[in-house]
């Protein structure tokens, strides 16, 4: 009874500042009570923290044949949210420009049950992380992924209870197709045999702040022609996307910018640096540290 009047106290909290929730999605799985998602968001922080401690000192895994059904199960249900996105806002006659949330009918229904496995996505992507940390891939786990992660769950509950249709289609239509791209390139990351041919980690990156600018760009779209959409939604929405870009182009820039400099610059003088007859560059690709890079 204690769990319950928080609930109610919560949702009632929640009703007062947001307004109405649409009822097209009332009785939907997880959607009706805030709890569940942030009990899972709190559980998704505890399980990095004490994973990490638990596995400090035991071995990594591999765990090579779940990655591989993990990424390419990822990769299949951000192909059909891509497909039924684009099926779904056309057979509504979805305006790019600006879309609100009543006046497709059925076509909205349609885009919010898309939009619903958009959001129940992020849940499994939780699986990321921890992999991450079972993989002892500490570097991995940086405040943008845990960030990025947490965060779009949770935005994404709301999304579905006041806003689940009309203009919130794009971001998840570029997302998607995105993340075919992303996790294909981590299924087969997998496969040492694989790495001489995913050349285009690199341009992941820059693939998704292009897809940030362009949802911004469609966000603010319909703050130069209203058609209906909530305007506080469109503003926290482009705020949320510029803090992305802000962290993914620092992240890029930390990657593949600043690196190649700071080698160039450690690189020992002609005829130093050599060890039992090698560059020391040879030993440390023996030692398995550029194999280590590679992955």
């Amino acid at each position: 009874e204690h769990l319950k009047a928080i609930d109610d106290d919560v949702n009632a909290f929640l009703d007062n500042m947001f307004g109405p929730r649409d009822s097209r999605v009332r009785g939907w799985f997880l959607l009706d009570s805030y709890l569940p998602t942030f009990t899972l968001t709190v559980i998704y922080l505890l399980s990095i923290w004490l994973g990490n401690k638990y596995m400090k000192n035991r071995p990594a895994l591999s765990l090579r044949g779940i990655l591989t059904l993990y990424n390419f199960g990822i990769t299949l249900l951000s192909a059909y949210m891509l497909v039924e996105l684009i099926l779904s806002s056309w057979e509504g006659g979805y305006n790019l420009q600006c879309q609100n949330l009543d006046s497709a009918g059925e076509g909205d229904v349609r885009v919010a049950r898309v939009l619903w496995w958009y959001y129940f996505s992020k849940l499994v992507e939780f699986l990321d992380t921890i992999f991450f940390v079972l993989r002892k891939k500490t570097s991995q786990i940086t405040f943008l992924h845990v960030y990025h992660h947490a965060s779009m769950f949770n935005i994404w509950w709301c999304v579905l209870n006041w806003i689940p249709c009309g203009q919130s289609f794009f971001g998840p239509t570029l997302n998607s197709f995105i993340h075919i791209l992303m996790y294909s390139y981590y299924g087969l990351s997998v496969f040492p045999s694989m790495h001489k041919y995913l050349w285009w980690k690199k341009y992941l990156t820059q693939a998704q702040l292009v897809q940030f600018l362009l949802t911004i760009t469609h966000t603010l779209s319909a703050v130069v022609k209203p058609c209906g959409f909530p305007f506080g939604c469109l503003i926290f929405q482009s705020s949320y996307m510029m803090t992305l870009v802000i962290l993914f182009l620092n992240f890029y820039v930390q990657t593949y910018r600043k690196k190649p400099l700071k080698k160039e610059k450690q690189a020992p003088p002609v005829g130093k640096g050599v060890k039992n007859g090698f560059p020391k560059a040879h030993s440390t690709a023996a030692n398995g540290l550029m194999n280590k890079k590679a992955q």
